[in-house]
């Protein structure tokens, strides 16, 4: 379905980058910008998202997204514009959290920081920044993980892209018990136990990372890496054909 607020300027065609936004029953490959050899799958429950600099695939049942896939282009790095959080308008109130959900959230014992899954700085030059501050991008994450090794491997991936050099990313959610909870949250919702993350270029080049909600502030994100098969293995959906490669990982400063 597409949104209301865009069927005019599609009408006119002069609209360059479309935001779709439905769900699907069906596994038919998901072709994207964003996502460039092939996003991954989308589970039957899931609301499947493309916005101007991101596609992610939203899940209802734990009010998060799965994943996340964007492009690291040198050209839309900028100066942090700042963070102004926004429920996502694109989902229905039932399917994503709001802001008051987050309330006392870093007091609490999850000691939880709003982080970007699709990162801010990596946007901070785009007119569409104000995108990486919906909620739909954002998930409680521990902040010695979200200020240590997530924020350094980040800062990784755009210290190794240049002009025409572009990385990508596909970034995501993982669940494991106790179900942790939002202290003042009014939905049900399950907060992720980890994170991961495969960066990769069009050659299908990649190196995987997995991050628990436990890191330390001072962990390397260099042990933090995975081979592909066995994130794979723990994920509900599909990712793209990738390989495990050495030189990514030089790339993002792991020898």
């Amino acid at each position: 379905m597409i949104t209301p607020r865009y069927r005019n300027t599609l009408a006119s065609t002069v609209v360059l980058t479309v935001i779709l936004f439905f769900s699907t029953a069906t596994q038919a490959t998901i072709n994207s910008v964003h996502c460039p050899l092939g996003c991954p799958s989308n589970p039957q429950a899931n609301s499947l998202l493309f916005g101007h600099v991101y596609a992610l695939s939203n899940n209802p049942n734990t009010k998060f997204a799965d994943w996340v896939a964007y492009e690291v282009d040198i050209l839309n790095f900028g100066v942090s514009p700042g963070r102004k959080w926004l429920t996502e308008p694109l989902l229905d109130h039932d399917k994503t959290l709001e802001t008051d959900d987050y309330k006392g959230a870093n007091s609490s014992e999850l000691k939880a920081d709003r982080g970007h899954q699709a990162p801010l700085a990596s946007f901070a030059g785009s007119k569409y920044w104000a995108e990486l501050n919906h909620l739909s991008n954002i998930t409680p994450q521990h902040k010695d993980l979200n200020q240590g090794p997530w924020k350094a491997l980040e800062d990784a991936v755009r210290s190794a892209v240049a002009f025409r050099q572009s990385l990508y990313v596909i970034t995501g959610t993982l669940y494991q018990p106790p179900k942790l909870q939002l202290p003042n949250a009014d939905e049900t919702h399950q907060v992720p136990s980890s994170y991961f993350k495969v960066v990769y270029d069009l050659k299908g080049n990649a190196t995987a990372f997995v991050m628990a909600q436990s890191a330390g502030r001072n962990d390397s994100h260099c042990d933090k890496i995975r081979p592909i098969g066995e994130l794979s293995r723990a994920l509900s959906f599909s990712l793209p054909a990738l390989q495990d490669s050495g030189e990514t990982a030089r790339r993002l400063g792991c020898r």
